[in-house]
Parts: structure tokens; C-alpha cells; sequence
């Protein structure tokens, strides 16, 4: 298994990106090499790229967060992201993962690999913490206009994914609206939900509301990526500040913080629950390809999970299963 990693995309780039794909290259016996794409003066001077599973392979350029993502690709042609991802397309790797700018990495994909035949757009899956274990939240962030054919395929296409990862036969998938029932929502989600109930490869729950997502009670939760976005930041956001508040309580007082010593692993355990370091990154499910979007916060651990999840992607084969199931005409 071969892994291109874009070296020079996050916010901790490029050390913690080299740091996690050591810890991916010394974990994974599978992974024959890891492809670090970036600059090459930057990247000799960090000692962690002389392992013997580590390859560089040079580019000199960088899409930066702030920059137009399709324009920036166009003009930028030996962009650490753009060079990554013709790896995979050349055959060379057989994923890409990234923490760099994910308009960049969008663009990088459809351009360089193409989009699946019959997926109108490629949409990013991302796992989010429930009480019922990590879920599938499609499509976010990737699009913020969807007709009721994208939100078909974003079901059809995290179905698949749940499947070829998580193992689980026929995912029961949900559509987030503002009501349970068959009648609510904006004339969008009505009339996807009367496609949903009909679409082939589909276990359609129905509609679920907002404090549903946290329930788990659906393997594969279905937004436009407008809604799955903010869900998704929102979620970040309340984890950390519910973990920030509980320190605060538990410290205030002189009987709380006996009381901390003693819920201090469940604390530690809850923590893990919401870190998205341990979920890896989030797949774009569409395009031709393994193409792996991770936080562009992450550190090596969360790196590192990312490889894992490409790698894993990779050998499920949830790519070839998605063209099989769209339409071919």
C-alpha cells in the first residue's frame, strides 16, 4: 500500500504531518511507503523524513486556506496537493491525504481524478461522535447548494462507504430536517424524502431532527453541505466547550476537586469519545479515487489516523462498489 501525503497542507505543517506518517509507517505493516509531497529543502531538514518508509517527492508550491480553490489549482500546477493527487491517478499511490485547504483538495480531486460516472457531485462523509459510536454525516461541507438528485446520491454513495468500513448491511439512513414527520422541511427535503423511500441501495429511515444526529440513531445522516458544515463545527465546538466547563466546575471548589481524582478516567474516556483525531479523515465519496480530507488542525495522531483510513479505503474497495451502483448512462 501506497500512501501520497500532502506534506505541506494544515496548520501544523509540515512537522506534524512528517511526525504522522512515521507513526502511520511504524503502526501499518500493509503501508510500503508514504509519498510526503512538499517542499524538498523544507523537508530534508526535518530528521523524521530520513525513514526508510518515507519518500519525498518535491513540489513547489502551496494552495494557501485563504486562496480562491479552483483558481488557485489553475494557476498553481506544481501545488503540493495538485502533485499528490497525480499520484494516485498515475497509479503511483493509492490514496491521498491531506489537511491543506479543502476547497484546494475538491478541486484537486475532480480535475485530477475525475468524477465517478454518473455522480452529479462529489460530496465529503465525515464521522461524527454518538452515543451509538462514530456516525456518517454526508454530504460536509463540499457543497452548499444541492438538488434532490445530490442528496439521493450523497445516501446512495455513504451507504456504501458504511458498508465497505464499518461493515454494517444495509445502513439505515436518515434525512436531516427540522421535523420528523413526512411533511416538514423546505420543498428541497420533502422531495427528497419522497425519492430516498424509492432510491435502490437505500435503507431510508425518514427524517430526523438536529438532537437526533448525537442519538446515533442512523448510520448515514443526509444535509446539504451548508447544514452538515455547521453540524459538524457546532459539534466541535460544544465538545470542547462541555469538557472546558466540566474542568471549570469540578475545579472550583475544594470537595469538587476530590470529587475530580475520582471522575478523572471517565473524563479522559469522554475526551476520546469527542476527539475528532481518533475518526481520521474524511473521504470525498464521488470521485475516482481514494482522496482523504483531514482537520486542518491535525496533529500526527490525527494524521496518522487519516493514512489508516486511506489505507483502508483503499483495500475496501467502496470507490468501485460507488460506480457500480450509479447510473451509467
Amino acid at each position: 500500500m501506497k500512501i501520497a501525503l500532502d506534506a505541506m497542507g494544515g496548520d501544523h505543517a509540515p512537522l506534524e504531518i512528517v511526525k504522522g506518517a512515521v507513526l502511520a509507517a511504524e503502526q501499518y505493516d500493509k503501508i510500503e511507503k508514504i509519498f510526503l509531497v512538499g517542499n524538498k529543502d523544507i523537508l530534508e531538514k526535518i530528521p523524521e523524513c530520513a525513514h526508510d518508509k518515507l519518500e519525498i517527492v518535491p513540489a513547489s508550491e502551496v494552495i494557501e486556506m485563504d486562496e480562491h480553490p479552483a483558481q488557485a489549482y489553475r494557476r498553481k500546477k506544481d501545488a503540493s496537493i495538485t502533485v499528490a493527487t497525480a499520484l494516485v491517478k498515475e497509479g503511483k499511490a493509492d490514496a491521498v491525504v491531506s489537511a491543506g485547504s479543502t476547497g484546494a483538495q475538491l478541486a484537486a480531486a475532480m480535475f485530477g481524478l475525475g468524477r465517478i460516472k454518473g455522480v452529479k457531485r462529489p460530496a465529503i462523509a465525515s464521522f461524527v461522535p454518538t452515543l451509538q459510536g462514530g456516525k456518517l454525516l454526508v454530504d460536509a461541507g463540499a457543497n452548499t447548494n444541492v438538488d434532490v438528485t445530490n442528496l439521493v446520491q450523497f445516501a446512495q454513495m455513504g451507504s456504501v462507504y458504511m458498508e465497505c468500513m464499518q461493515n454494517i448491511a444495509s445502513p439505515k439512513v436518515g434525512l436531516i430536517n427540522n421535523g420528523a414527520e413526512e411533511t416538514k422541511g423546505t420543498e428541497l427535503t420533502q422531495a427528497a424524502y419522497q425519492e430516498l423511500k424509492v432510491a435502490p441501495g437505500i435503507n431510508f429511515y425518514g427524517n430526523i431532527e438536529g438532537r437526533d444526529i448525537t442519538a446515533g440513531i442512523c448510520d448515514v445522516m443526509v444535509c446539504d453541505g451548508f447544514t452538515g458544515n455547521v453540524i459538524l463545527k457546532t459539534m466541535e465546538g460544544m465538545g470542547k466547550g462541555i469538557v472546558t466547563m466540566l474542568k471549570e466546575e469540578l475545579m472550583s471548589t475544594a470537595r469538587t476537586k476530590m470529587g475530580a481524582v475520582l471522575a478523572k478516567p471517565a473524563l479522559a474516556n469522554l475526551k476520546k469519545r469527542m476527539d475528532y483525531s481518533d475518526y481520521g479523515g474524511a473521504p470525498l465519496l464521488g470521485v475516482n479515487g481514494v482522496s482523504i480530507v483531514c482537520h486542518g488542525s491535525s496533529n500526527a495522531k490525527a494524521v496518522s489516523n487519516g493514512i489508516k483510513a486511506a489505507m483502508v479505503g483503499a483495500e475496501s474497495g467502496f470507490v468501485q462498489k460507488i460506480t457500480d451502483l450509479m447510473p451509467q448512462a
